[in-house]
């Protein structure tokens, strides 16, 4: 009987642990098929609206890149996701059109023209602004950094781009710095995985958060 016993206990605990399996196979699923809505910030001229052109199918990409006015809704498709991205016009006069969106967004592309170091105090003020707007603090929301024109001979590096921000005081988000070059798609791909794939381990965490939350009322 005691043989029987322990068949009978590793045969449950083998299916338990295939469900387990099955249940995050499911979730991962869901995630793929899911919209993705992500924000694009950073200063006017830093490469926004090229970054994005780039993900686009070639015969919807423009030609001619000018400057964003507010903002654009733009649609793209990578790694079997459908994104939604909110290309937001980076002058000053634009900049108070970012929190709007920033509730409905599951991450966030914040573009640095990584030549232009007369404005890196401005940028990092702008990014200030965002991490502690009450619609970002309290969300575990990715957030992607490109060091666009890293091509240009007077570039920073990401290790300078990152200090002179202070990306290593985000303690509650994660987040991820590429060299990219917008024209040649240097280092945007890279980036994108990146950011969509931390935005599926947030879903799937909020999920499971929910899921808990749920059984635990349910055993009361």
């Amino acid at each position: 009987m005691k043989i029987v016993s322990i068949i009978l206990f590793f045969f449950v605990a083998a299916s338990e642990y295939d469900m387990g399996m099955l249940n995050n196979l499911a979730d991962l699923i869901k995630v793929k098929k899911d919209k993705m809505t992500i924000l694009v910030l950073g200063l006017n001229n830093s490469g926004k609206s090229t970054i994005v052109n780039h993900f686009k199918k070639s015969n919807e990409q423009s030609a001619i890149m000018v400057p964003t006015v507010g903002f654009l809704v733009e649609q793209f498709y990578t790694m079997g996701v459908s994104i939604k991205a909110m290309d937001m016009s980076g002058a000053t006069r634009y900049r108070n059109l970012w929190e709007h969106q920033f509730k409905n967004c599951q991450g966030i592309i914040y573009v640095i023209d990584s030549s232009d170091r007369m404005r890196f105090v401005v940028v990092k003020d702008e990014l200030d602004l965002v991490l502690q707007h009450p619609d970002l603090c309290n969300r575990t929301v990715p957030i992607l950094f490109y060091g666009n024109k890293s091509d240009l001979e007077d570039s920073l590096s990401n290790v300078k781009i990152a200090a002179a921000l202070g990306l290593d005081n985000i303690k509650d988000k994660p987040w991820h710095i590429c060299s990219s070059n917008a024209i040649s798609g240097e280092g945007l791909d890279e980036g994108v995985q990146w950011l969509v794939q931390q935005i599926r381990f947030a879903v799937l965490s909020h999920r499971k958060g929910s899921k808990s939350k749920h059984n635990a009322k349910s055993n009361k």
